[in-house]
């Protein structure tokens, strides 16, 4: 049973996310891009673990980050933003959000849970070049426009995206600009390039990610039982390694789709171990002691 939650509950509720799980900030001050005049309510769905945040949204119409900030004394400086899948139709951001903001804590990192809009939503104006993308792009800015608010070096902020997420990765970290320097917004004048990128069993149409010279070292990791995502992982692997962007590829030979970082009986489910290696070489984490 879907539970609606309209803008003045999403504020009032704020302070009691930010008390436990992380405080939802928006992308923009006033209506986002191509969402002018919208006054209808977004759709969740409640968690079933008894968590406050939702489980998944199937209506977005005000893009935002949730904030997890690590203790001081264990911040590294290192940030993720984190774009959960669900086919353009809904966000899985219950395994795909929060447990992964929790795993990035445990290791020193600021995360930050992107609440993406749908273009595959019922009724949807959306598209995602136009609207998904373009909410990942505001979310980097603005995780680099606050990195002193934050405790975060501005040249390691990453992102991370599952499956649909994925695309949206994907699409931030091939389309990037360097911000417009005459922009009376101080958001949109810093960079949208990510400095890594990880994408997990991603979704897109052939042609629909071109890869330039300067994309950030990624890290990309897929299942060989995920028929249609392998093939994309591995095609967007192709694309980095003709560019020489640095890149690490996993595929395992089972795990399906969709598990985010839950446990699995099978070797798909340490691909996060594999992550926290890659992340500790390039010098974005410290090494765990």
């Amino acid at each position: 049973m879907f539970c609606r939650i309209c803008v003045l509950t999403a504020v009032l509720c704020a302070g009691a996310f930010a008390a436990e799980r992380g405080e939802e900030v928006r992308l923009w001050k006033g209506d986002a891009p191509g969402s002018e005049g919208v006054m209808a309510e977004e759709v969740s769905a409640p968690s079933t673990t008894g968590a406050k945040l939702p489980a998944r949204f199937t209506v977005v119409h005000y893009p935002s980050l949730f904030v997890f900030l690590p203790p001081k004394e264990k911040a590294n400086g290192t940030a993720l933003i984190i774009a959960p899948g669900g086919g353009h139709n809904q966000l899985a951001i219950d395994h795909e959000g929060w447990q992964v903001a929790e795993w990035a804590n445990q290791h020193g990192m600021a995360a930050f849970v992107l609440k993406y809009r749908l273009a595959r939503a019922k009724e949807s104006k959306y598209t995602v070049p136009e609207h998904a993308y373009g909410d990942a792009a505001r979310a980097i800015r603005m995780v680099r426009s606050k990195a002193a608010e934050w405790n975060i070096n501005p040249a390691r902020i990453g992102f991370m995206g599952f499956s649909a997420g994925g695309e949206v990765a994907a699409l931030a970290e091939t389309r990037f600009d360097e911000g417009k320097a005459d922009s009376a917004d101080a958001v949109e004048r810093v960079s949208s390039r990510p400095d890594f990128a990880v994408v997990v069993y991603p979704g897109f149409r052939p042609g629909a990610v071109t890869v330039p010279k300067n994309a950030p070292p990624t890290f990309l990791v897929c299942s060989d039982d995920d028929k249609s995502h392998v093939v994309t992982t591995v095609n967007l692997y192709l694309d980095l390694q003709k560019q020489g962007v640095p890149s690490e590829m996993h595929i395992y030979a089972a795990g399906g789709h969709g598990y985010g970082m839950r446990a699995l009986k099978v070797p798909a489910g340490t691909w996060n171990l594999r992550l926290t290696e890659w992340m500790v070489d390039r010098k974005l984490i410290p090494a765990v002691q």
